[in-house]
């Protein structure tokens, strides 16, 4: 039983409890992908995006790496699934059209058939969407206990010959169990942001139903002289780093107002882990010290959706973070899309 059914206390706010990743097994580092590409190499795109490592899926899908994370998650914290009551999965890598992603999930990790199951489908700022969301289901009185996971496979959208994007991006999934609390609100100061007029600095052009030359033609393979793979992941670097530039800044601003909290009241600063080199410029820009700025991204890339709550795993395990601690999270990317809120750990 969870202790949020274990009590008669008027549970009213949304609180974070625990976080589990999960990656897949095969791992492509920087060794490989130099052969690969020999007699070019990675080496430059690595001293800006501090990656030396990443995990790609060798056949696995979206659905495989969300239920490795809920199992391990349930398993590692002594959660029982009757408990939960919706569960929201974040991705941009469907299994299939239709049916939902999370619909998959619910039935292979065995939850009650009275849950609600919701994809949403937002890339690097995901994370966030999806907790706002979860604070509104728990705070409205729609649900009590959530399973909260993100996952992409996103290196399934990547061309075999993108020697940038394939040195940048890795796979992975995150469960974290949001709950109902009678203690003071633990996730606050949401603020969000959307431009779609720069969707096209960030997408993968085919395998919808719109016509890709007429959205985003330079994104097309064939316009960067690549062989189409069917779905082939695009990025301009830098309008997406002068995006984030310029929207990072001004959503934690309006993030802490809204929880009514400085910067000095932050223990633990969370970003997306879009890649070193931006979240150094980013970090100076704010005017946050290293200790209190978690960067964890080497071994696993940029795993979209997944990569604020794998690093703040990953800061949990190494002391680099700590329950009871506030933190602020930051995501912003694809859509274009950004968001942040300020966590009670």
């Amino acid at each position: 039983m969870s202790p949020t059914r274990a009590s008669s206390a008027p549970f009213r706010y949304a609180a974070l409890g625990p976080v589990a990743s999960f990656v897949p097994p095969r791992v492509v580092d920087n060794d490989e992908l130099n052969r690969e590409f020999a007699p070019e190499n990675i080496d430059r795109l690595t001293a800006k995006t501090g990656i030396v490592s990443r995990h790609v899926v060798d056949g696995e899908t979206s659905s495989d790496l969300a239920v490795g994370a809920a199992e391990r998650l349930f398993r590692e914290n002594g959660i029982d699934r009757d408990d939960v009551d919706f569960l929201l999965l974040c991705t941009q890598s469907p299994d299939f059209t239709m049916p939902s992603t999370s619909s998959l999930v619910q039935h292979r990790l065995g939850l009650p058939n009275r849950v609600g199951a919701l994809d949403l489908t937002v890339g690097c700022s995901g994370y966030v969407y999806a907790l706002g969301v979860a604070k509104g289901l728990i705070e409205s009185g729609q649900a009590r206990t959530i399973l909260l996971v993100t996952v992409d496979t996103i290196s399934r959208f990547i061309n075999p010959a993108d020697r940038q994007l394939r040195s940048l991006f890795g796979d992975g999934a995150s469960a974290s169990l949001v709950t109902a609390s009678a203690e003071a609100p633990a996730l606050t100061g949401f603020a969000y942001g959307t431009d779609g007029s720069g969707v096209e600095h960030l997408i993968v052009p085919g395998g919808g139903f719109a016509d890709p030359s007429v959205l985003a033609p330079k994104s097309l393979p064939a316009a960067r002289g690549l062989t189409p793979s069917g779905r082939d992941l695009y990025m301009n670097g830098p309008e997406v780093f002068t995006f984030s530039l310029r929207v990072v800044p001004e959503v934690v601003d309006r993030s802490l107002r809204s929880a009514g909290v400085t910067m000095d009241d932050i223990d633990v600063f969370v970003l997306h882990q879009a890649n070193a080199f931006m979240l150094e410029t980013l970090r100076r820009k704010l005017g946050i010290d290293p200790s209190r700025f978690v960067v964890e991204m080497h071994e696993v890339g940029n795993t979209t959706s997944t990569s604020i709550p794998l690093a703040l795993e990953a800061a949990l395990a190494g002391g680099r973070a700590s329950r009871g601690q506030k933190a602020l999270f930051v995501g912003f990317g694809v859509g274009l899309s950004w968001a942040a809120a300020v966590v009670d750990l």
